[in-house]
């Protein structure tokens, strides 16, 4: 099981996710996976799947194959995105794609947490897409997270300390959620609404990881919700 957020504020976005996965009752944390970061760069965004394990492994691939990478700046470039995905998903990778008799479409069997410089989204396994006005979270421990951002919303004072305030929190109470945490923020490409961004910057995306340990940030430049797993494990 995993948590994954998204966030937005004064100016910019950011993508965070625990570094757990789980087998079973084993717990396989980031000081004994080498490959624990869940976050997936494509083109100027940043994606984290929730899913089988191998959904990151799958996208990381599946992407590697473009000449040109994909841009995810809204609904509609992201919608397109995911069809093409589907039929990957289907042809190459094998992925059962019914999860209900009831559905009507094929499942990706997975969700995709989204930011990019056009602002924040959601793709679920049915290929609905969501843009979010501030904040949003998928997987396990997703509802403690969406209720801890939600309660830190006028007090935190960038996207990064929200998004760490959503994991953290997941990770305290959610058995599935660990820390560290690992995350990117990327500066908006622009905005129609002042209480979402306020502040403009120029820097590029940063990677940080939360020592979990000590707490200190170490700066290095629902619809169907599934587990994310080695088969039954999950991640």
């Amino acid at each position: 099981m995993t948590t994954v957020v998204v966030t937005k504020k004064s100016g910019f976005v950011c993508i965070a996710a625990d570094t757990l996965a789980t087998y079973g009752d084993l717990r396989e944390s980031a000081d004994l996976i080498a490959n624990s970061d869940k976050l997936v760069q494509i083109g100027d965004a940043w994606v984290a799947p929730t899913g089988p394990a191998s959904a990151q492994l799958v996208l990381k691939h599946f992407v590697a194959g473009y000449e040109e990478l994909p841009v995810l700046e809204d609904i509609d470039s992201i919608f397109d995105f995911l069809n093409t995905f589907q039929r990957a998903l289907r042809d190459d990778y094998f992925v059962q794609g019914k999860e209900d008799s009831g559905d009507d479409f094929e499942s990706m069997r997975m969700e995709l947490i989204i930011a990019s410089p056009g602002g924040v989204f959601g793709a679920y396994p049915q290929r609905s897409v969501q843009e979010y006005r501030r904040f949003y979270a998928f997987g396990s421990g997703a509802e403690y997270a969406m209720g801890a951002m939600h309660a830190a919303w006028d007090t935190a004072v960038s996207a990064e300390e929200l998004a760490r305030i959503g994991i953290e929190t997941a990770a305290k109470f959610d058995l599935g959620t660990g820390l560290p945490l690992s995350l990117r923020t990327i500066p908006l490409r622009e905005t129609s609404d002042p209480r979402e961004a306020s502040l403009f910057d120029t820097a590029g995306s940063r990677e940080t990881r939360l020592d979990e340990a000590n707490g200190h940030g170490i700066s290095n430049g629902h619809s169907n919700g599934h587990s994310n797993g080695h088969s039954s494990g999950v991640r």
